[in-house]
């Protein structure tokens, strides 16, 4: 009898070209305080912990966020790298998953930046999560991300994409 391997983890990833800077897009993105201005308003995404302008190594950043039916839930994430102008992780202390790795890359390719989001996660509750997961959760990363980057265009890109 074998047994079926059950996914332990998934992986999300966003690839993003903006016409700006490293330093301006960087600036931005690295800023705690600017997360608020991606994140997509039926969240209630709110900091509420005490933050700096300049994240760090060991920086803690607490929030209250409503991922699902508005139920407020805290989550807690702790900066565990940052090397300024090309990434920076961060990490779920405490909050709605299992595991939350979310590493935020940067690149200059021909004279853009490449703006690389890499999300590993794993769901709670085992067999529940990851039909959670398949109903509901990997769409509302996708929309969290796809927000993200909607929002992010606007911010930095001049030129008008070709409408689809």
């Amino acid at each position: 009898v074998s047994k079926m391997k059950m996914k332990k983890h998934f992986q999300f990833t966003s690839v993003q070209y903006l016409d700006s800077d490293i330093k301006s897009v960087w600036e931005f993105a690295s800023s705690p305080k600017n997360l608020k201005k991606i994140t997509p308003d039926y969240m209630l995404f709110n900091i509420t912990s005490e933050i700096k302008d300049k994240m760090y190594p060991g920086m803690i950043i607490s929030y209250q966020v409503a991922p699902i039916l508005k139920l407020k839930l805290n989550w807690v994430t702790e900066i565990t790298h940052v090397i300024e102008n090309k990434f920076f992780v961060d990490e779920q202390r405490i909050g709605p998953y299992a595991l939350w790795h979310h590493q935020h890359l940067f690149e200059v390719v021909d004279k853009q930046v490449k703006m690389t989001d890499i999300v590993t996660y794993k769901p709670p509750f085992g067999f529940i999560g990851r039909l959670a997961n398949t109903l509901f959760i990997e769409k509302q990363i996708k929309s969290i991300f796809e927000y993200r980057r909607i929002k992010m265009h606007q911010l930095f890109n001049t030129k008008l994409e070709p409408s689809k």
